[in-house]
C-alpha cells in the first residue's frame, strides 16, 4: 500500500483504506500517530473532511467528538501505563494550525523524557524527532497499537 492515504486521511478512513485507523468511533476515527517518539501517540479524526473547527459541528456532534476524544485519551492512558511503568500522564490537544480538518492529538507523556521537555508542549521536541525513521510508525508499534485498540473496545463495551 502506498502512502496516498496520508493525502486524504479522513476520506481513506471512510473508505476503509487508512491503515492507521484503530477504531471507528461515534464522531470520528481513532488513529495511531505517524510518529511514535512518545509511544502511544494517537489522533482522533473527525468523520467529515469538510469540518475544520469544533464550532462547525452541531452541538450533539460536537459533544460526541469530545466524548470520543475523552475515550481515546483514556484508552491511551491505560495502554501506556500497562506497557511502560514510566507513564506519567496524557495531554489532549485540539490545535488545527496545520491540517485543514478537525482533529485532536492524544500524547502520552513519560518520566524518561528529557528534563527540559517533560513539562513542556510536545511541539517543542526537536524537528529531527518528527522525521527520524526510528520513530516512524511501523510493525514495531504493533504492541502499543493493539493495546490501545483493546482499551477502546473495553471502554466501548
Amino acid at each position: 500500500m502506498t502512502d496516498d492515504w496520508r493525502k486524504d486521511r479522513i476520506g481513506s478512513a471512510l473508505r476503509g483504506e487508512n491503515p492507521a485507523v484503530l477504531r471507528q468511533m461515534n464522531a470520528g476515527f481513532a488513529v495511531i500517530g505517524d510518529v511514535q517518539f512518545l509511544p502511544g501517540y494517537a489522533v482522533l479524526l473527525v468523520d467529515d473532511p469538510s469540518v475544520e473547527r469544533l464550532s462547525e459541528l452541531p452541538q450533539s456532534r460536537r459533544l460526541a467528538f469530545l466524548s470520543d476524544m475523552d475515550m481515546l485519551g483514556e484508552a491511551v492512558e491505560h495502554a501506556a501505563r500497562r506497557l511502560d511503568p514510566a507513564f506519567r500522564r496524557v495531554n489532549l490537544e485540539i490545535l488545527g494550525n496545520t491540517e485543514g480538518f478537525l482533529h485532536a492529538h492524544v500524547w502520552p507523556r513519560f518520566d524518561w523524557e528529557p528534563a527540559d521537555l517533560v513539562g513542556r508542549p510536545v511541539w517543542l521536541y526537536p524537528r529531527e524527532r518528527w522525521s527520524d525513521q526510528q520513530y516512524a510508525l511501523g510493525p514495531q508499534h504493533d504492541a502499543v497499537r493493539g493495546a490501545i485498540g483493546e482499551e477502546l473496545d473495553r471502554l466501548a463495551s
